[in-house]
């Protein structure tokens, strides 16, 4: 018997299976998944890879065909289905093998558990301690507290009764007791247990959603479903419903969300309702309290598992739905290779496991509610809040205005009186900065005018050297003197921090308690409970932050909700910019007013005309849909045509902008007209990282053509033709969620 393997190399030119023989002895060990260690290359050095299959023959000789040395110590293994999705991943992400494996298994080893060890008597303890006599005092004492009680655990032992563990040891060793170990897991969601089983009560929309989606469920039609539903209409009560007739039926849920941020508020709403059969797994929980996650949820120990991105992968053998809440975030979409996004790839998975994926946000992504509109999907709306409570009232400040009236402070006058009301009054407030990370957009304060690249309809990104690149096509122009369209001086160069926001409030408001939430922050492992656990219990008055305080959070005691810079993702280099500006605003306004006292917004702004403001002010989605899908069938962009982005990098810059070079000019014949349009090759937004060089190119097509994926496949062809002649990688992105 032969062994597949794929090796733990991340490396092109070994991205291929490697036969070895078996050996006898581990032929009853070994399965598909099994991470092995083998004698690999010339020196036959010791590397660890993943069988993915077996075979009987080879075609390899006989002689040249090595052995596998061992399983590797405390590796987790693969389950088939996850093999067969990482090989999807491959052929439609790009990347190697290896790098799809080592994504589907977020929790690479096996950490050793934690045991609490406990004492129990023997059936013959009486005749035990007579026969003790009178020797041996805390013998005798143990013996006789085993009579009383049924187990003791060894630090009870310790700590109560000095009974030391040497002198247990010592009894065990002469069979005058029992000693057991019971498995403990490091379980990070530990709340009150009295809470547990708090029963979820649906309004009559709720109710109909949750009966709907389940008869379908039982009908064995599988789809994907969009719960659209407005800020606070309670799309976690649905969720939780639903899950509880999924798990009726013998199966489990994998509920993803797009922040670790949120983790806190939905874990703890979660568990009131099912208790410990729902956990959680993040990026900010220790190994071994991740391990032993996925180890409950490998046992059936668990129903349900809550977490970011990576949750999608948790080993349920009977994976019945995966709900992906707040399912137009661009956290979905991973950043390093495989570049896969969550929903396509729950999508995958679900089919593969014949479960079902269901979609929810108050502002779905613009390919999502097409899909939707066009039957697609099934779509599912909640109108109104729960409790009959109203939208916020919002205001639109126009900062032009501000300027003209001599106000240069980051707080318009009327954000600055509400403010004031909410302190006197003892309500809370949150204060959104709309920052993305992205560089800093120009724009004319005098007029609001930003400079756009006229090719790429996207914002120029401002460079130290003083000039404004397109990040798409390489369009670059002088940083100008004065506002093109209106003449204006004031041009500025806009970008600004969470820190100089909160010293502006501590200048203004010196009376205000302040939480700030930002990445500086929230670098610790508890850092994201404390300060919203601490907002939750009205220990400050105003919470400031980007975007992770307006994704989903319920603070019943806010009142005001201020967005000081609104313009800040607006003119991002990317083509998703206003739909990305709709989304926060309309998410940051929904955290006002989920109480009883109704809520405001204020949104600062230098373009209070554009059409993803007014259409946030409003809560208006479909007004917001229905004008961003006719720009992007105008130029093309998803979900009207295809992207796919090429990343070229090397460590030497003529390499990569050779290789480049070469790869337009290959795929050239394919750009036409009616066809494919291909944009740079381009030096990208950030050029070198880690002196590291990095040269991209785009295709752009429109929707039913096929040109893309030909042009894929024509670099692939060539790459792996001429391996040997660049020193460069390469990476392939399709509808990039930023822009390189």
């Amino acid at each position: 018997m032969y062994a597949d393997i794929i090796v733990d190399i991340s490396y092109e030119k070994l991205d291929r299976i490697f036969q070895y023989r078996i050996p006898e002895h581990l032929r009853e060990q070994l399965v598909v998944g099994s991470q092995v260690e083998i004698p690999f290359g010339m020196g036959n050095r010791v590397i660890s890879g993943y069988i993915v299959g077996f075979s009987e023959s080879t075609d390899y000789p006989e002689e040249k065909i090595k052995e596998i040395t061992g399983i590797s110590p405390g590796s987790r293994r693969i389950e088939s289905d996850f093999i067969r999705l990482a090989a999807w991943m491959r052929s439609i992400y790009g990347g190697t093998m290896n790098q799809a494996l080592k994504t589907v298994i977020p929790v690479k080893r096996e950490m050793k558990g934690k045991e609490k060890k406990w004492i129990l008597p023997l059936p013959q303890n009486e005749q035990i301690l007579e026969g003790l006599g009178k020797k041996s005092p805390v013998k005798q004492k143990l013996l006789r507290l085993l009579r009383e009680k049924e187990a003791i655990s060894l630090e009870e032992a310790e700590a109560a009764y000095q009974i030391s563990p040497a002198v247990v040891r010592q009894m065990k060793e002469k069979n005058m007791i029992q000693l057991v170990s019971e498995e403990l897991y490091r379980n990070p969601a530990i709340y009150q247990k009295e809470r547990q089983g708090k029963e979820t009560i649906l309004t009559p929309s709720q109710q109909e959603i949750a009966d709907d989606f389940l008869k379908e469920y039982q009908s064995g039609r599988r789809n994907t479903s969009l719960l659209f539903g407005v800020t606070g209409s309670g799309k976690t009560e649905v969720y939780m419903k639903i899950i509880d007739g999924v798990i009726a039926q013998g199966r489990q849920a994998i509920v993803l969300i797009p922040e670790i941020a949120l983790t806190y508020q939905t874990m703890r709403r979660f568990y009131e309702h099912f208790g410990e059969r729902a956990s959680i797994v993040n990026s900010k929980m220790s190994m071994g309290e991740r391990s032993d996650q996925f180890a409950r949820a490998e046992r059936g120990e668990i129903d349900i598992m809550i977490g970011p991105r990576s949750a999608l992968f948790t080993p349920f053998k009977r994976l019945g739905l995966i709900v992906i809440d707040e399912e137009h975030e661009g956290s979905y979409k991973s950043e390093t290779v495989p570049k896969y996004h969550a929903r396509e790839t729950a999508q995958e998975l679900a089919r593969m496991k014949g479960a079902e994926v269901l979609l929810g946000s108050a502002t779905p992504s613009v390919e999502s509610f097409q899909k939707a509109v066009s039957g697609e999907y099934r779509l599912y709306e909640l109108k109104e809040r729960v409790k009959g409570r109203t939208l916020p009232a919002v205001e639109i400040v126009d900062l032009r205005e501000e300027l003209k009236q001599g106000n240069r402070t980051m707080f318009s006058r009327s954000l600055r009186g509400k403010m004031e009301q909410r302190l006197k009054k003892g309500e809370q407030m949150m204060l959104f900065l709309n920052r993305r990370g992205y560089g800093g957009f120009v724009s004319c304060r005098s007029c609001g005018e930003a400079m756009r690249c006229p090719h790429c309809d996207v914002g120029l990104t401002a460079h130290k050297d003083g000039t404004l690149h397109c990040h798409y096509c390489g369009y670059t122009i002088k940083l100008p003197e004065i506002c093109p369209k209106c003449g204006s001086p004031y041009i500025g160069v806009f970008g600004t921090g969470t820190q100089r926001l909160e010293e502006a409030v501590k200048r203004e408001f010196p009376q205000a308690r302040l939480l700030r939430m930002d990445m500086d922050t929230t670098r610790t492992k508890d850092s994201y409970e404390k300060i919203l656990s601490s907002f939750g219990r009205g220990e400050a008055d105003i919470l400031i932050g980007t975007q992770m305080i307006v994704k989903g959070h319920d603070f019943p005691g806010v009142t005001l909700v201020g967005i000081v810079a609104a313009d800040m993702s607006l003119f991002a280099s990317d083509y998703r910019s206003s739909e990305r500006t709709f989304e926060l605003l309309t998410q940051a306004a929904g955290r006002a007013g989920r109480g009883d006292t109704p809520g405001e917004v204020v949104i600062q702004t230098y373009n209070p005309e554009h059409y993803s403001i007014r259409m946030a002010a409003g809560q208006d989605y479909r007004g917001f849909y229905e004008e961003e899908l006719m720009y992007r069938k105008l130029l093309k962009y998803p979900p009207c045509g295809k992207l796919m982005a090429v990343l070229i990098t090397s460590k030497e810059e003529n390499r990569a902008q050779g290789l480049a070079q070469e790869l337009a000019e290959l795929t050239q014949n394919l750009c036409g007209k009616d066809s494919m349009e291909m944009l740079g090759p381009t030096k990208a937004g950030i050029s070198r990282m880690k002196d590291i060089y990095r040269f991209v190119i785009y295709y752009k097509e429109a929707e039913r053509g096929n040109s893309i994926e030909e042009a894929k496949k024509r670099l692939e062809d060539y790459l792996e033709l001429y391996k040997d002649r660049w020193d460069c990688m390469v990476q392939f992105d399709f509808n990039p969620m930023t822009g390189y």
